[in-house]
């Protein structure tokens, strides 16, 4: 049983260089656990400053008020003491006093006169230490009774059986989730994990739990913010109406949890009293709580004090009030788990000292039929009810009679959540060691939209990327690397509805940050802050978007972009992106594909002529850019009621969109004589671009993988003239694989120089779901590795597969090695893994000086003398041979 009177069992510095006053402090210094002591250094601060000052001091009379707790007074003194401290400005004899009381232990903590320095005056004006320490209190019971409402609600979940159906609330990873209510359900879930307890009767005070208890943690984190803030202000401070009500924004919401939170633990304290088996020890029981526990109209009264003082704005009476509902609240969830573990516990311990209980008879045998009938509570809740259990055996004194069995364990209960209590500390890591073990937890999943890549995988993208690596150095471009997050403001406004998927971090250091959403931007922040006026650069890289996952569409992957920036001849870096694009895609030999292609410029001027005003040429192609998802009826229908087209306007562009063949065809079409495009500036201007580059590209031999498609639009908001697109024509449906166009104004949005550039982006993680499935259809086995030798010794002697391995290694050949007795071992190693030769040692071999080198495809072997494998590995490894 805890100490009622409890001798402190630590000291408290204060003033010490980097120190600070927590809530954690507050509550041992106000409850008598903990004793203070003042840094030397600070002492000798105060000293030397005030023995420099003028002004004679002043008779001060420090008043504690008298609405105050002995509890709540002695965390005043401690907040006045800490901002004397923080101030600077204090002498030692104000601080040394105040620690001198809090020392003693004594009940009588009033200050009486005592000289203070102008200065000193000027602290305790302005001070809220009154609220404040308060504060330190209500944040440290709050924040363990979050905790503890939760263990005790799911043991009372499994006193009354009842249906946890509510619990299984999972984060949509949408933003639209309440973290807090899905993390208490995934609390309770991992301490009800495997209980045979749960899941029968449908009560509210359940279904609610993730709620009431998720909006209470949202408040104690709120709560705890401001706290630890005030706790460490200075002493020149805001004089206390201001103070009172930046603390009563946040300790409203706390009171209002609170009341709810002690409403929901009575409706299933009363629950678990009605789940009792036996009518004597329930009625005994229900005597006790009747007679002890706050009441529903306890807690309405104690809200309503909390309330007017608000609105009287009395915020010490406020803080008060608060604290004495937290208190009450506390005792209420106390009862709650007084009766859930006699629910759970009561029938067969006090069965055994004469109470009738479930099917046993005045003698306390119980039943057959309850013999069978085994409790198996969660494996997160059995060690707590287990603890409970331990604590009272240890409490000393056998019960004679149920009724004071019944007091000792109301009495255990409340001493073993009773934050005063030496061991509660210990109690709340146990549970935190629980609900962090994840032992219990369902099985881990991958948040959506990411992947796990296994071996066979991984060798298929290591290949990839090697090729699409080797492709763009061909074309003479160097490596770059950029943050995995950027500045938000650098990434905002550059994709145009598309920036709604930017991933947005948490401020951890002053500055908000984003995940990157492709390569392209970050790329030109780089070019502009390194005042580069020509790049040609690869970079292979993941990105992230926020974005509803589907087959072949991620919130994760890879990109593969390379992009040419810098004043080159009309189309020539449009031309060779492109090229490099067909070159990817057919060395990376995933079957049938087409280039779409089209130029901003014509699009505009396509627009213009359909009457679209120039304000919403961007949201309009945000609209066209949706035609390979949708049909043009439902795009017309977007862009009159949402964008505000006339019914004409968008029927014309339909008329244009529809258009798309091989490029230099329809060329010639758009260019002959009564084209509407011939009388558009912008329009003139991408033809005469298009026609240079559709010529390159004739002459390269790549053109007939390009498709000139009116309806291709790209959303980005960057672009400003070619833009492309590569489309998958195969069976496996993974929509655009490869993307791009030129951008002549974005590196100039970070820098003072306009650099013109253009880039190409392949979407890898769609192609290799293309080549996944590909081998899949041919039933081609994968090789997870290189390996081209496997080093086998029949025996347990390690230090020979050292010594022959190791020369293979040094002579850069690609080995494993195994040891074990059983030749069969071997062989299925080599054949699962598909590697090519074996070196064979057995205990003849090691005594003749040979090895048996065994091809593992004919399974044909040679002797081959130990000084010589090396050389005849590498000569049968080397190609030309």
């Amino acid at each position: 049983m805890a100490d009622k009177n409890p001798k402190p069992s630590s000291v408290i510095t204060l003033g010490g260089k980097g120190s600070s006053l927590s809530a954690a402090s507050v509550f041992a210094v106000a409850n008598g656990l903990a004793q203070v002591r003042i840094d030397s250094s600070i002492l000798d601060k105060l000293n030397s400053s005030s023995s420099n000052r003028k002004s004679p001091p002043v008779k001060c009379h420090i008043p504690i008020p008298k609405i105050l707790t002995l509890e709540e007074s002695r965390a005043f003194l401690l907040a006045l003491l800490n901002k004397l401290l923080l101030s600077g400005s204090a002498s030692p004899v104000l601080p040394v006093l105040i620690s001198e009381i809090l020392n003693t232990g004594s009940k009588a903590l009033d200050l009486g006169e005592v000289e203070v320095s102008a200065e000193e005056v000027g602290v305790l004006e302005k001070t809220c230490a009154s609220l404040h320490g308060i504060c330190g209190i209500l944040d440290h019971e709050s924040s363990a009774l979050s905790t503890i409402a939760d263990v005790v609600a799911a043991i009372s979940c499994e006193a009354s059986r009842a249906d946890v159906g509510a619990l299984n609330l999972m984060d949509s990873g949408d933003g639209f989730s309440v973290k807090d209510e899905v993390g208490v359900a995934s609390d309770l879930k991992v301490l009800l994990n495997g209980s045979k307890l749960v899941g029968k009767v449908e009560v509210d005070a359940v279904s609610e739990i993730p709620k009431i208890h998720g909006s209470l943690r949202e408040v104690v984190r709120m709560v705890h913010l401001r706290t630890r803030v005030e706790l460490n202000s200075g002493g020149k401070v805001d004089k206390a109406v201001g103070a009172g009500k930046a603390v009563a924004t946040v300790v409203s919401p706390l009171a209002a949890s609170l009341r709810y939170l002690g409403e929901s633990s009575l409706s299933r304290a009363n629950m678990n009293l009605n789940s009792i088996g036996s009518d004597n020890l329930r009625s005994s029981l229900v005597g006790l709580f009747e007679g002890k526990c706050p009441s529903i109209d306890g807690l309405k009264n104690a809200y309503r004090l909390i309330s007017e003082a608000v609105f009287e704005e009395d915020y010490v009476k406020f803080l008060h009030e608060v604290n004495g509902l937290l208190g009450m609240v506390w005792e209420i969830v106390i009862w709650e788990a007084i009766t859930a573990f006699v629910s759970l516990e009561g029938s067969e311990s006090i069965g055994k000292i004469g109470v009738e209980v479930n099917g046993g008879d005045q003698k306390g045998n119980v039943g057959k039929k309850s013999e069978k009938k085994k409790k198996v509570l969660g494996k997160g809740t059995s060690v707590i009810v287990q603890l409970v259990k331990e604590r009272l055996q240890s409490g000393g004194g056998d019960a004679v009679d149920a009724s004071s069995l019944l007091g000792k364990w109301v009495e255990g209960v409340h001493s073993f959540l009773d934050l005063k209590d030496p061991e509660f500390d210990s109690l709340l890591m146990k549970v935190k060691e629980i609900l962090e073990s994840n032992e219990s937890r369902r099985l881990p999943k991958l948040p959506k939209g990411t992947r796990d890549f296994a071996k066979e995988q991984m060798a298929v993208r290591e290949k990839a990327f090697s090729i699409i690596g080797d492709v763009f150095k061909r074309h003479g471009a160097m490596a770059l690397d950029t943050p995995v997050f950027e500045l938000r403001e650098t990434l905002m406004g550059k994709y145009g509805e598309d920036s709604k998927l930017i991933y947005d971090l948490a401020d951890q250091g002053g500055e908000l940050c984003s995940l990157r959403y492709d390569l392209t931007v970050p790329f030109a922040r780089y070019v502009a802050m390194n005042g580069l006026t020509s790049f040609k650069r690869y970079q292979i890289a993941k990105v992230y978007r926020r974005d509803n996952p589907s087959k072949g569409r991620y919130r994760e992957f890879y990109q593969c972009d390379f992009d040419i920036a810098g004043q080159y001849e009309s189309m020539g870096p449009d031309f060779e992106v492109i090229k490099i694009l067909t070159e990817l895609l057919d060395e990376l030999n995933i079957g049938d594909y087409e280039v779409k292609l089209n130029h901003r410029k014509l699009l505009d001027g396509m627009l213009d002529i359909c009457g679209v005003p120039p304000e919403k040429f961007r949201t309009i192609c945000s609209s066209i850019d949706k035609l390979d998802k949708q049909t043009f009826e439902q795009i017309k229908r977007e862009m009159v009621e949402e964008k505000g087209l006339t019914i004409e306007t968008a029927e014309k562009i339909g008329t244009f969109v529809k258009e798309r063949g091989p490029p230099l065809e329809l060329l010639s079409k758009l260019k002959q004589e009564g084209s509407e495009f011939l009388g558009n500036n912008a329009s003139v201007a991408a033809l005469t671009d298009l026609e240079i580059l559709f010529t390159a590209l004739e002459k390269s031999k790549c053109i007939n993988k390009v498709v000139f498609d009116l309806s291709l639009a790209r959303g980005l908001d960057y672009y400003t003239g070619v833009i492309f697109e590569a489309v998958f024509k195969g069976a496996t449906q993974v929509g655009s694989i490869a993307a791009g166009g030129r951008y002549d104004n974005l590196i100039g949005m970070f820098g003072t120089k306009q650099v013109p550039a253009v880039g190409t982006s392949l979407g890898i993680e769609r192609v290799f779901n293309i080549m996944e499935q590909l081998q899949k259809d041919q039933n081609q086995a994968i090789r997870a590795t290189e390996t081209q030798v496997l080093v086998s010794i029949f025996g347990n002697d390690l230090s020979q597969a050292a010594e022959l391995v190791s020369e293979l290694w040094n002579a850069k050949l690609k080995a494993e090695y195994m040891v074990n007795k059983r030749p069969t071992k071997h062989f299925d190693r080599a054949e699962e893994s598909r590697i090519p030769w074996m070196i064979l040692v057995g205990e003849r071999e090691q005594n003749e000086g040979i090895v048996r080198l065994r091809d593992t495809t004919t399974r044909e072997e040679i002797l081959v003398p130990r000084s010589r494998i090396v050389e005849e590995l590498q000569r049968r490894l080397t190609p030309s041979s």
